[in-house]
């Protein structure tokens, strides 16, 4: 008679869902501000209040992100990578408000380009297998 043995599956603990759900809301909100803009220079200049409203809540979002950070490497016992990486967005998300509302474009859109980045890649990783195995230690 054979027994079936089911494989130890290691699923993502609450930690990661919520390190996920942030970076996922700040995605969310950083993707829109091109787009925003994009609007008011075509001459819509409603968008710009959205643009700016939209802004100015991104850093509550990035202390949602380091919070949800400081959780997942308790759990993890490491990784502090993350959470440099997460004051880092925070304070580049603070930095561009200040440009954006001193207007130095010069600055504010190449920094947005940035962010973009960053907040792609970080989201990207917290999907990969590499965030849930790195937990599950």
């Amino acid at each position: 008679m054979k027994t079936l043995v089911r494989p130890v599956t290691h699923r993502p603990r609450l930690t990661l869902w919520l390190l996920r759900a942030v970076l996922a809301a700040h995605l969310l909100a950083v993707l829109v501000q091109p787009v925003l803009a994009g609007y008011y220079l075509t001459g819509d200049v409603d968008a710009i209040g959205w643009h700016a409203a939209i802004g100015s809540t991104l850093a509550a979002v990035a202390l949602l992100v380091i919070a949800a950070a400081v959780g997942y490497v308790l759990v993890r016992r490491g990784g502090w990578w993350l959470l440099a990486v997460a004051v880092l967005l925070f304070l580049a998300d603070g930095f561009q408000i200040g440009m954006g509302y001193e207007r130095a474009l010069e600055i504010h859109v190449p920094l947005e380009v940035a962010i973009v980045v960053g907040s792609v890649l970080l989201a990207g990783w917290s999907f990969t297998p590499a965030a849930r195995a790195r937990e599950a230690r």
